[in-house]
């Protein structure tokens, strides 16, 4: 395929590609699988599942795969018509009008940055446990000294992922599909590991290990809450779309990548607490309430072997965040080159050198190690800030599904049916609305008030429990205020960015 085809559709949304086309196949499914990042996930958060719902919250990984998966059918239909930057951004845009886009655009740019903070943070759960000599300030043991080491560490990271996009989108794409190789290999020798010392039987996954008696009984809402793990993990599949301006051939292969990359975490990262949990000696051991899947790799495993793949999951850390940070990226290129943020034309600025946004790059950097600073005295509120983070990605995804389903509704949704081209055809629209049906439901458990999820530990305070009501209500109501008042008299395609088509063009799906 030629390259003006390839830009095609940019220009149905008014633009030109500043972008240099340079990604294959496997550097956008890379970007996809390191976004979600199973190896970072299942250990970071196996201990919140098996704190609440005991082995059996092993069920909420399947169950939350189907559900993303129809997520991700919706939106491999649309990256097969529109691999664009700042993918539910720009699809939000198309489908809903620029309101619905910008709101979506917000969330997602939002949640982004605090995923970044969050995500390097996992770094002090790592290094150390590897050798010692990363606990650079203090105790381990010290909370306090625990808390700014991470900072530390999340700092140092940040720098380097803020300088890997700086200096241009291939050479990120190499480093992270060189740390997608590793991660990936490292899942797979896990399983075998794993899988060489079990000492229970599968059926361990049905054992609920009395967590139901927190919950008056009722293990439907202990596993509510320990299902929560698992809809941490499984998101940011749509990033293998927002690089569709640097992608070769994105009509194909971006949603192949988004798919792929979806189905790869399933599978991978279902087995690695299948196995982890047969594994599993004694699940009364306090440390499996803290560390999790960590505490078994030692315990199980051995100190060597253990350390070995808390080198893999190091290596899943960085290119995880490398990902995030490229995907926030294009949300403020894709939005700021629609004048839609403050100083647009500086952050849609495309560098002639190093062909990519070096000033989003910069900037996002600069906020995520200023989010660290909050960690310091304060773990719970950024433990709260991050999970709100996750809802707002389970929102921004709703105003691409909310919609698409209503043109699908009333007709106006027709995907390309060009050759090669991804569409669902007749299942598009139960699929779509299955899509709106989960995505609802998910952001409800992932906001409902609980205290195990936002005020677990002392002090006590109304406003963390609630957090998630408030927070979401500030970020949606505060920041589409300034969009409403501000910046939206200002919004227009940017002239060193527009293309020859007419600005109607713009216009929602007609």
């Amino acid at each position: 395929m030629s390259a003006p085809n390839h830009d095609a559709e940019l220009n149905e949304f008014g633009y030109t590609n500043k972008l240099k086309r340079s990604l294959g196949s496997f550097h956008t499914f890379a970007a996809g699988i390191s976004y979600i990042s199973v190896l970072t996930g299942t250990f970071q958060l196996s201990y919140f599942g098996l704190s609440f719902g005991g082995p059996a919250y092993w069920w909420s990984w399947p169950i939350v795969f189907v559900g993303q998966l129809l997520v991700a059918l919706s939106f491999a239909e649309l990256a097969s018509r529109y691999p664009i930057a700042g993918s539910v951004y720009n699809w939000a845009k198309k489908l809903g009008g620029q309101h619905v886009g910008w709101l979506a655009g917000w969330m997602m740019l939002l949640a982004s940055i605090v995923s970044i903070s969050a995500t390097a943070l996992a770094y002090q759960n790592t290094l150390p446990q590897i050798w010692a000599g990363f606990q650079i300030i203090g105790d381990s043991g010290n909370a306090t000294d625990a808390a700014v080491n991470g900072i530390l560490l999340a700092t140092v990271l940040i720098l380097f992922t803020t300088l890997v996009n700086a200096f241009g989108v291939k050479l990120m794409a190499q480093i992270n599909s060189a740390g997608v190789f590793i991660e990936l290999a490292a899942a797979v020798l896990l399983i075998i590991a794993l899988a060489l010392v079990v000492v229970n039987p599968p059926t361990v996954v049905l054992d609920t290990n009395g967590t139901e008696a927190a919950f008056g009984g009722n293990y439907l809402s202990a596993f509510l809450v320990a299902g929560i793990a698992s809809s941490y993990v499984m998101y940011g599949f749509d990033t293998a779309a927002s690089l569709g301006e640097e992608a070769i051939d994105p009509h194909r292969n971006a949603p192949k990548a988004i798919l792929r990359a979806l189905i790869a975490s399933f599978v991978l990262g279902g087995l690695i607490l299948l196995f982890g949990m047969m594994a599993t000696r004694d699940f009364s051991a306090p440390e499996l309430a803290t560390s999790g899947l960590q505490f078994v790799l030692s315990d199980a495993l051995g100190p060597l072997v253990g350390r070995l793949f808390l080198l893999a999951i190091f290596v899943a850390i960085t290119v995880c965040v490398l990902a995030v940070h490229t995907a926030a990226i294009r949300i403020v290129f894709a939005m700021a080159r629609d004048n839609a943020l403050p100083a647009g034309k500086l952050l849609a600025r495309v560098s002639p050198r190093f062909q990519t946004p070096v000033v989003p790059a910069i900037v996002i950097g600069v906020i995520a190690v200023a989010l660290l600073l909050v960690n310091i005295g304060q773990p719970q509120i950024f433990t709260a800030i991050t999970s709100l983070a996750i809802i707002l990605i389970y929102i921004s995804y709703l105003l691409v599904t909310v919609p698409m389903l209503v043109a699908r509704l009333r007709g106006k949704w027709k995907p390309g049916k060009e050759e090669g081209r991804f569409s669902l055809g007749k299942l598009g629209l139960p699929i779509n609305v299955l899509a709106v049906v989960w995505g609802a439901g998910m952001t409800i458990n992932l906001a409902w008030p609980r205290r195990e999820v936002y005020n677990a530990e002392p002090p006590y305070h109304w406003y963390l429990q609630y957090s998630s009501v408030l927070f979401v209500g500030v970020a949606a109501v505060g920041g589409f205020a300034y969009y409403w008042f501000v910046q939206r008299h200002k919004v227009g395609v940017l002239a060193e960015h527009s293309s020859t088509s007419d600005k109607e063009k713009t216009s929602p799906v007609a």
